[in-house]
């Protein structure tokens, strides 16, 4: 594995920060990247992302913007601010609110990458045609993800299961970002549509976003250096 391309994102939900930083601790910034999400976010606050950056960590700002046009480009920015590797919004915001984020970091100097949610992971069939989605998942997830790259973003959020179509379809350069990775015999938990570390990356995907597999694990670092291994051998 490219270790100057770590393709874990090591997602940091905790209820506190001691125990996020307890964790951190012990990890290796060339072994992987951090996701901070809205509950960390909202207990911590940006403090808490200035924190982790401060150890060497590429973080992951998964707080899903979705909003009129202008808010969405002035919250990316303010991420941008604070020195953020990755953000997203919701695909969901439609073409006007992604084009006006993609132009607002596009006048950086150097632009964290800009992402967009299509359906999320927790979501199956029965869930998306509930809240008025036509359609299967997979579908909805192409569609998303052509609408995301046509409003110039750099990836998408999607299910594994959805990786390989969408690298057919979006090209080599599109990140795809994937949730709903298990290790082969670890809880689904509250995720829907999920794979092994292995099959996503040799699917096309670009990171993988792994929660408590490895920080609910008895022995974490052990967890990702087990994780890191099997996506060195997909690799090759």
């Amino acid at each position: 594995m490219n270790s100057t391309d770590p393709r874990v994102i090591v997602a940091l939900d905790f209820p506190a920060t001691t125990a996020a930083m307890d964790l951190l601790s012990g990890l290796d910034p060339a072994q992987c990247r951090v996701k901070i999400g809205k509950e960390m976010f909202t207990r911590a606050g940006p403090q808490f992302v200035e924190q982790v950056a401060g150890r060497g960590f590429e973080i992951f700002l998964d707080l899903k913007y979705h909003d009129i046009p202008n808010t969405v480009a002035a919250a990316c920015a303010a991420a941008a601010d604070l020195g953020v590797w990755m953000m997203n919004v919701h695909a969901s915001g439609g073409r006007r609110m992604m084009s006006a984020a993609a132009a607002r970091l596009a006048q950086l100097s150097e632009p964290p990458l800009l992402i967009a949610v299509t359906i999320l992971t927790s979501l199956a069939a029965e869930d998306i045609a509930e809240v008025g989605y036509a359609g299967s998942p997979a579908d909805n997830v192409l569609r998303l993800a052509a609408l995301a790259e046509d409003s110039g973003l750099d990836g998408v959020v999607c299910s594994p299961l959805e990786v390989g179509p969408l690298r057919a379809e979006r090209g080599a350069g599109f990140k795809l970002v994937t949730p709903g990775v298990r290790p082969a015999g670890a809880a689904a938990d509250d995720q829907r549509r999920v794979m092994t570390p292995g099959d996503a990356i040799r699917a096309g995907a670009s990171y993988l976003v792994i929660g408590r597999p490895i920080t609910a694990a008895v022995d974490p670092l052990a967890s990702l250096a087990a994780i890191n291994a099997e996506i060195a051998g997909a690799l090759a």
